[in-house]
């Protein structure tokens, strides 16, 4: 939803605050239409679905021979270059140039090793946006839920704080998920997922933060400075969508991440009805298929459902 909402602002001024954007509009796409990074978050949750039926945990692989880590990795990095060979208007320099020597017949470890070494400093938010069907599927288990995060970030985004970002957002859903209130699932991710301190700094500091002092850029830090103050400067999934999206820029992929983390925290339920209307988008690309808000929660539910070591006395997350 944030990802739609914010998708014809993108590269676009800062809204008026008297002047926010609460309706779906059409822009380079059709009102309503998610983007590169809905789809880059379908291709992980189809990724995760498939290596749960070779889970030995699962019955279905011999635990003697299964990695799970090295499943993942590859699973996720076949299905992104799938996506990229369909040619894919908007796609970040970072993702294309390490998806491209994919492409061309390198390992995913040695691309995003000599993409990474050709710009040591890069830090998109490619990654982080993708994140949340990690935490759906390991929504009773931190552990899984942490590595996992870190692993899918690391097939295009290696730097520490985009690795890290992942994890902080998917540990902040994961608390969300469990009724947790959003200050606290905030500090509480920060502290597990052990965030640089530089990237803990600009967290920490967000709430405090002036809208006209938010960059929303696709850097990793500017992403989530503007999510996690829209998620703790307001008290709806409609407002911190709205807040975000308004900020300009890259507002489709800020509005993914408040989306994820707000979404978590208030349910479904608290997605306005015209959104619901509106949400869709082609998946596969190409396929002529298109997808709508029940597709999107029915794949969600899916996640939920891959079995996994919920807390003693936890059931599944009602806001799931």
């Amino acid at each position: 939803m944030g990802d739609a909402l914010g998708m014809p602002l993108e590269f676009g001024p800062r809204q008026p605050a008297d002047r926010l954007v609460r309706e779906m509009q059409a822009g380079r796409l059709p009102a309503g239409t998610f983007t590169d990074d809905t789809e880059m978050a379908l291709a992980l949750a189809e990724s995760m679905l498939v290596v749960s039926r070779r889970d030995p945990v699962n019955g279905s692989a011999d635990p003697s021979t299964f990695t799970p880590a090295q499943a993942l990795g590859d699973e996720v990095a076949e299905r992104f270059v799938s996506w990229y060979r369909t040619g894919p208007d908007d796609i970040g320099n970072h993702t294309r140039a390490v998806l491209s020597r994919i492409a061309g017949g390198e390992t995913w470890q040695d691309a995003v090793e000599a993409a990474q070494r050709r710009r040591p400093e890069s830090a998109g938010n490619g990654s982080v946006m993708r994140c949340w069907p990690v935490a759906l599927a390991h929504w009773g288990d931190v552990d899984r839920l942490l590595a996992d995060s870190r692993l899918q970030s690391q097939v295009t985004h290696p730097h520490r704080e985009c690795v890290a970002g992942c994890a902080f957002v998917n540990a902040a859903v994961y608390r969300l998920l469990h009724g947790i209130e959003p200050a606290e699932a905030v500090g509480w991710a920060l502290e597990v997922a052990a965030v640089p301190q530089p990237l803990r700094l600009v967290i920490e500091s967000a709430p405090s933060r002036r809208r006209e002092e938010l960059q929303n850029s696709g850097w990793v830090r500017d992403t989530l400075e503007s999510a996690v103050w829209g998620l703790l400067t307001t008290d709806s999934f409609e407002e911190a969508v709205v807040q975000v999206v308004s900020l300009g820029n890259d507002p489709d992929t800020a509005g993914a991440v408040v989306g994820a983390m707000a979404g978590a925290a208030y349910g479904c339920e608290s997605i306005p009805a015209a959104w619901h209307e509106a949400l869709r988008g082609e998946w596969p690309p190409g396929s002529g298929r298109i997808w709508r808000a029940q597709d999107l929660a029915g794949i969600s539910d899916r996640l939920v459902e891959i079995p996994t070591g919920p807390e003693p006395n936890s059931g599944a997350p009602s806001n799931a």
